[in-house]
């Protein structure tokens, strides 16, 4: 076969099969009585050969190494090209995210380009003090989008930029409510802890029914975080879940807080007592607990609480008697 007989059936160019030969890939059989390379069927399963190996990703000095050195193990070097191939496609996948984001900014023109471009960087800096300017600005004239903002604060381990990156995404409307949502159910802890904390702070419709459908969540932190927040917008049906703060001692501060907002309203008041002289009741409960039960029902108001608080003063525990009585004593 001719060069050109090779190039048709190969695949492979006329120039690239003399590019092979220069490098001693590949050799001609012959040449014919007018001096034209000559190539047997051995030439083409060789050149096949070459086409598979470089479809791995091998350079051409390994591909000869591959077919003409006998000692030659492929184990480490397609390790490599796994390892090389990974990083390639990270560096790709990034450069993907980050142009994505930038046509969700919309830009009107270059200079804007370059601006988001710069605060997607910012986002990412090793510094928490660039990172806390890129937040705030995020919120000003720099468009910026939302999936970025919440990627940023679900990796973000600084409490102070983390908050500025909340208040960023409580700018950016409903959407944000949506991405972090998927934060629930991350696998870890931490990720989940900064979704819920984030929906709590914005305050749409949306945010609210995933706080709602995280009070059942398999996480403690999750469920408690979403029973602050369901308080704090006057949701009555997070008080059983308030009061299993407390006595977990989990933000149990923050919680009877809560309570004691809902408690403004009588009705929910009385129910508030009840449920926290119904923890009270059982004698294997904990003294601390016992006493974190006591203190929120302090600043409960209402009849309800008080005659609980009257029950308490003759309490076998010192510590919870001397709490009620003080609270019956600021009740005049």
């Amino acid at each position: 076969m001719l060069i050109g007989d090779v190039a048709r059936r190969s695949g492979v160019s006329a120039r690239m099969l003399r590019h092979y030969e220069a490098l001693g890939l590949v050799r001609p059989t012959g040449r014919t009585g007018a001096g034209y390379r000559e190539y047997a069927e051995e030439d083409l399963r060789r050149i096949f050969h070459i086409e598979s190996l470089r479809s791995l990703g091998l350079s051409l000095r390994d591909v000869g190494r591959a077919l003409d050195d006998p000692g030659f193990a492929p184990g480490e070097l397609v390790e490599d090209l796994i390892r090389e191939t990974r990083e390639r496609i990270a560096a790709e996948t990034e450069l993907l995210t980050r142009l994505r984001r930038i046509g969700a900014a919309e830009p009107g023109g270059w200079e804007d380009v370059l601006q988001t471009v710069a605060l997607l960087q910012a986002l990412g800096s090793k510094s928490p003090r660039t990172r806390q300017r890129a937040a705030l600005a995020a919120s000003e004239d720099v468009p910026v989008p939302v999936e970025a903002l919440v990627e940023a604060v679900l990796g973000e381990p600084d409490p102070v930029v983390a908050g500025a990156l909340r208040w960023a995404l409580a700018q950016a409307g409903e959407e944000a409510s949506a991405l972090l949502a998927k934060g629930l159910d991350a696998p870890s802890a931490r990720v989940r802890e900064r979704a819920v904390r984030s929906l709590a702070e914005l305050p749409d419709a949306a945010a609210t029914a995933l706080l709602q459908g995280a009070l059942d969540h398999a996480d403690p932190v999750v469920r408690g975080h979403a029973a602050l927040a369901l308080g704090a917008r006057g949701a009555g049906d997070v008080v059983p879940s308030l009061v299993d703060l407390i006595v977990r001692g989990a933000n149990d501060v923050d919680a009877a807080d809560a309570l004691a907002a809902l408690a403004a309203d009588p009705v929910a008041g009385d129910r508030i007592a009840a449920a926290l002289v119904e923890r009270l009741a059982p004698a294997a409960l904990e003294a601390p607990a016992r006493r974190r039960l006591t203190q929120a029902l302090v600043d409960i108001p209402g009849p309800a609480a008080a005659r609980a608080l009257g029950d308490l003063t003759g309490d076998e525990d010192r510590a919870v008697a001397l709490t009620a009585a003080y609270g019956l004593q600021r009740r005049g």
